[in-house]
């Protein structure tokens, strides 16, 4: 049985403004792969998920966790 593995790769992507094309062409990977990761419909290798925590410049538990990570804004109030 696979367990779920959640990840902020869509998030990091917007903040920086890269697709997943250009993500994917770093990285030697299929564009689709990406989007497959983002869905949470495939676990990278344990390999990849270090390139691409590496990529992001931050550690791997930043983009990857077993636990579902808190939503954006979960929590706190808009002011005015």
């Amino acid at each position: 049985m696979s367990e779920a593995i959640y990840n902020r790769i869509a998030v990091l992507r917007a903040e920086r403004g890269i697709s997943r094309r250009d993500l994917a062409d770093a990285l030697g990977v299929h564009y689709q792969t990406i989007g497959y990761l983002e869905r949470g419909e495939y676990n990278p290798s344990l390999h990849l998920a270090l390139r691409i925590a590496e990529y992001f410049e931050v550690t791997v538990e930043v983009v990857f966790s077993t636990q579902p990570f808190p939503r954006i804004g979960a929590g706190q109030r808009a002011t005015a």
